[in-house]
């Protein structure tokens, strides 16, 4: 019966002394230091808005194009004798240069036998003219009165006259079409394609090749309404070489090619599907001078990018691209760390800078960080603060599109 007992005391005596030890190390502990909760601002890279003279520009792209494209086509009938070395698809000619020859017996027998004819008819004209000399010496002898243009053969006169014209004039016709069968380049020009060849017969209108100008190219370049502001041309604007220039980039033969541009006109209507306003650029001597600037020719149908100057802004701010935020505001730090919604008003935007034409004062540091959640009047610290930056309170810059 003891040992029964002990068995159900001992247990007892033991949680009974562990309540006791517990609630005397409980009223004894000490109280635990009170810290006030950290605030970790974040870190932010910023620049300093410094306004300057800033020269507008703006990016379009397009394809080279001839100013002069047309048709060769053959102005007499003949057989094709001979074509020359480079009348080929990308031949050149200077103007002038013979591009192939027709057949020319039948033009040359018709100068001879309209040669003769202008003869026959300077003898005729000799005679009219004696024998008209002789009708008056007679009428004044014998006639009375006023002779009629009959007596006096002035009617037989200028009837010789005027043969002896037409027969000059189809003299001038024969030679006119006996030097129509050589074909000249009508200007410096490059083939396109060529539409005929050696031992073809050609009659009068058919194509002998399409071939353009190589004295300038020009290239029709598409600007949105927006951004045509920014050039300050007139819609009727037709200026020649006095037009703003144009930088032309491509790349050719695995180099970035270079070609300087002028703008020459502006077209006159706005493109109905895109409300686009387009512009013409043109290059003098994309083959030889423009060649050797650029490395490389301005070959016609050349997919080229445009840089267009636009017009001076005395004042202006260049920020990059990712100061710029959403409904055009820029983030600014003063000079207590927070950040301040500022509205601005953006001349340009590109991708990887924007333009502020107004909005910011000299000095003022703008935001350039991506930062995930931003309010106005939050904290942050700028980049040259000396604390350890916490972990995702910042992500790196996006390239963003506006």
């Amino acid at each position: 019966m003891n040992e029964r007992r002990k068995k159900v005391l001992v247990p007892i005596v033991i949680l009974a002394a562990g309540v006791i030890a517990t609630a005397a190390m409980i009223a004894s502990r000490k109280p635990a230091p009170q810290r006030p909760p950290e605030s970790y601002a974040p870190l932010v890279r910023v620049v300093v808005a410094e306004p300057r003279a800033t020269r507008l520009s703006v990016a379009t792209h397009g394809t080279v194009e001839p100013r002069t494209e047309t048709a060769l086509v053959a102005e007499v009938a003949g057989r094709v004798l001979s074509i020359a070395p480079s009348f080929a698809s990308g031949g050149f000619f200077a103007k002038g240069d013979v591009l192939l020859r027709i057949d020319p017996v039948d033009y040359e027998l018709a100068v001879v036998a309209s040669r003769s004819a202008v003869a026959q008819a300077k003898v005729r004209l000799e005679q009219e003219e004696a024998q008209a000399e002789l009708a008056r010496e007679e009428w004044k002898q014998l006639g009375s009165g006023e002779a009629n243009t009959l007596a006096t053969r002035e009617l037989q006169l200028d009837e010789a006259k005027a043969s002896l014209e037409a027969a000059e004039a189809r003299l001038r016709q024969a030679e006119r079409n006996l030097d129509r069968a050589t074909v000249r380049a009508p200007f410096a020009c490059r083939v396109r394609n060529k539409a005929t060849d050696v031992g073809q017969y050609v009659n009068p209108g058919a194509a002998l090749a399409h071939i353009y100008a190589t004295d300038t190219a020009e290239v029709r370049l598409p600007i949105p309404d927006g951004d045509f502001a920014h050039l300050d041309l007139p819609m009727d604007f037709q200026g020649g070489s006095d037009g703003p220039r144009v930088r032309l980039r491509a790349d050719l033969a695995g180099k970035q090619r270079e070609w300087t541009a002028r703008v020459v006109r502006v077209e006159g209507e706005i493109d109905p599907r895109t409300r686009m306003v387009y512009v013409v650029a043109r290059v003098d001597d994309p083959y030889g001078r423009a060649a050797q600037e650029a490395g490389a020719p301005l070959a016609v149908g050349l997919f080229v990018e445009a840089e267009i100057e636009g017009r001076m802004i005395e004042r202006a701010v260049v920020l990059p691209r990712t100061a710029l935020r959403r409904g055009d505001i820029v983030l600014v730090v003063d000079d207590e760390g927070r950040i301040r919604f500022q509205p601005v008003e953006v001349l340009r935007t590109g991708s990887d800078e924007v333009v502020i034409g107004a909005g910011l004062s000299g000095g003022e540091r703008i935001c350039v960080s991506t930062i995930e959640t931003v309010t106005d009047g939050m904290s942050v610290r700028t980049e040259d603060s000396s604390a350890v930056l916490p972990a995702d309170t910042t992500t790196a810059p996006a390239e963003a599109a506006r």
